[in-house]
């Protein structure tokens, strides 16, 4: 069977969707988990764009040993310069530089002819060569690039060293007969085509990224570029679950394999929802809540007398196992240790206490802890960052009465070592309690975004606060989980000004690149 790489960019591509802001730790944790999906490539950012993503892709590429590591670029050489001392450490470094070809782009973005185009595509990859081994060169708005050009550019890159090829479809343009020929006449007419690889880059502006990418690895592409759950700028990109599952499920007319743990799945894209604040549409392929839901009684018939009735996908495919009960309020350290260790998590002796604890609170006031509790407990605790001083909620109160004006009232510990009471009105709890809290961290807070749904199910379950603000000009997300929803927005509120009192740490500290 033809081995088809799976390049991830998650943690570039997709953070690039609007409201999306990870720090370091937490692109730390999501490639992890990719590579313990089985990703071949892992895109970890743009490293010339930003202190935070110099940072975060020369961490990643010092943690992940068994997928590859790469960082993007354009073609310039102070682009190519920053992601080399970003991955220089990684174990495979590799590089992926790109530029502009339709004719769109070039007359109107790059303001250049497509000779110049050429010369400088075919000088950053010769530059990019002399560093790196693998260098993967891109033709930004590939499909609606002229065929000709691209046969003439894409045979000039070859022959200065590229050893990856990617034709996006940047727009979502693309129908899958129309972008499965491009491979296709490509394939056959490129100079060096034979010594290379191809790759398909789909976004999902007229919803087809997913069957487009397979139309290109029918007709010749080696890789395929995607994201976990589909996430990414405008309508996202082609999902990485869908295309995994769809080569596995259909092999018989697919003959490709991916190296993916299929297994893995679930995990990963409830992690990088999680972390991302990007809800799950219900009716997900794959991944969504009602992916394995049947409510129509004859398909409930069905299933109960054989799944494979109306379940062309078995949800232990994608680790979708049921694991009701984990652990319970008696459960001793060493258990819980067991447990995060087989989970994947790898916390230290002070984070895994802390989540300790906070297991055994939850243990008293819920009758049941889930995996998905669990998962929220342990990822927090994974995740954080402690280098720098952060504002800590002591307590909230709120007073509500449907007659009487909403109050709340919070006790913070600051970053300066402090504990400072503010309160404050709003018109419902939620309001007062966030007006409350700007008094508290100074400057002007504009709420962009909130939400808060449930983790598990019943009446104790945990609620998850997700809320997307702008402090001292950046925006920024932040996230907290408790039983109590108030409690848990308060925690979400000072968790986005912490994430930005950490990225403005890592500013401060970080050469200009």
């Amino acid at each position: 069977m033809r081995k088809i790489d799976i390049f991830d960019t998650t943690l570039r591509d997709g953070e690039q969707s609007a409201g999306i802001n990870l720090n370091t730790a937490e692109k730390i944790e999501i490639a992890k988990q990719l590579e313990r999906l089985g990703v071949t490539i892992i895109e970890a950012g743009f490293p010339a764009s930003s202190p935070g993503d110099f940072d975060a892709v020369n961490r990643i590429a010092k943690t992940v040993k068994n997928s590859i590591v790469t960082g993007l670029a354009r073609c310039v050489q102070k682009d190519i310069d920053a992601t080399w001392e970003a991955i220089k450490v990684a174990e495979q470094p590799h590089i992926h530089v790109f530029l502009a070809t339709s004719p769109i782009h070039m007359e109107y973005k790059l303001k250049k002819s497509p000779e110049q185009v050429v010369e400088q595509a075919v000088e950053a990859v010769k530059y990019a060569k002399k560093l790196f081994p693998l260098v993967q060169w891109s033709a930004e708005d590939g499909f609606r690039s002229d065929r000709d050009f691209l046969v003439k550019i894409i045979g000039e890159v070859i022959a200065a060293g590229a050893t990856t090829i990617n034709v996006p479809d940047t727009v979502g343009y693309a129908s899958p007969q129309e972008y499965g020929a491009l491979f296709k006449y490509l394939r056959e007419n490129v100079r060096g085509a034979d010594q290379v690889k191809f790759s398909a880059h789909c976004h999902d502006d007229l919803g087809m990224a997913t069957a487009n990418s397979i139309a290109a690895v029918e007709n010749g592409a080696d890789q395929v570029e995607c994201t976990i759950n589909g996430i990414g700028e405008r309508a996202g990109n082609a999902s990485l679950e869908e295309i995994g599952v769809a080569l596995h499920i259909r092999k018989d007319i697919y003959p490709f394999e991916t190296g993916l743990n299929l297994k893995e799945i679930k995990r990963t894209s409830q992690l990088v929802s999680r972390l991302t604040g990007v809800v799950i549409q219900p009716n997900k392929a794959i991944v969504g809540r009602n992916a394995f839901a049947h409510e129509s009684g004859i398909h409930q018939d069905g299933v109960l007398k054989n799944p494979e009735t109306y379940e062309i996908i078995s949800p232990a495919l994608i680790g979708e196992d049921e694991v009701p009960l984990v652990l319970g309020k008696h459960s001793g350290r060493a258990a819980f240790r067991d447990r995060a260790v087989k989970m994947g998590y790898d916390l230290s002796d002070e984070k895994l206490n802390k989540a300790f604890a906070e297991f055994k609170k939850l243990a008293d006031r819920k009758k049941e802890i889930t995996e998905d509790d669990l998962v929220t407990l342990l990822t927090e605790q994974q995740v954080l960052i402690e280098d720098v001083p952060l504002y800590e909620l002591k307590s909230v109160q709120v007073q509500y009465g449907t007659e009487n004006i909403p109050t709340a009232t919070a006790v913070v510990a600051t970053p300066a070592g402090d504990i400072a009471t503010a309160a404050s009105t709003g018109a419902g709890s939620v309001e007062a309690i966030f007006n409350t809290l700007e008094q508290l961290v100074g400057g002007t807070v504009n709420i962009l975004d909130y939400r808060v749904t449930s983790v598990g199910k019943g009446r104790d379950a945990l609620g998850e606060a997700v809320i997307n603000l702008r402090y001292n000009g950046y925006t920024t997300t932040g996230r907290d989980a408790a039983q109590d929803v108030l409690e848990a927005s308060a925690k979400a509120y000072l968790n986005a000004i912490n994430r930005q009192l950490i990225q403005a740490s890592i500013r401060a500290q970080q050469p200009t690149v």
